[in-house]
């Protein structure tokens, strides 16, 4: 077990190194340096959260809440910095999920495999 940890630490260690992934914590960088960025989720998550206790009380959420909310995320989305974090972890996942389905495959050929390997 304990080489398998050390393989998905080195895996991490080489996905940091990855241009996507670099790019990923630059947007993040900057994301979080944008005070307008800031507010806007801060404001959505205020919103978000009087969204969540109408509905654990069944109710539905009040329609300025709803308009707010919308009005929030459309100036978020239309924020440069946003939209470059939102592509910079697209691309990242990208990434993650090309590893995964990889890995998915060594799964797959190993239990096909009527080889046995010590562990």
């Amino acid at each position: 077990m304990a080489d398998i940890l050390e393989m998905a630490k080195d895996l991490g260690r080489t996905l940091a190194r990855t241009e996507e992934y670099q790019t990923l914590r630059r947007a993040i960088s900057l994301a979080d340096g944008d005070r307008d960025i800031v507010e806007l989720t801060s404001r959505l998550e205020a919103l978000e959260g009087r969204v969540h206790a109408a509905l654990q009380e069944g109710k539905r959420p009040p329609k300025e809440v709803q308009e707010e909310y919308d009005s929030v995320m459309g100036r978020l989305e239309a924020s440069a910095a946003y939209q470059r974090l939102v592509s910079a972890q697209a691309n990242f996942d990208k990434i993650v999920q090309r590893v995964n389905l990889t890995i998915q495959k060594g799964l797959e050929e190993a239990a096909e495999s009527r080889i046995i390997l010590p562990s």
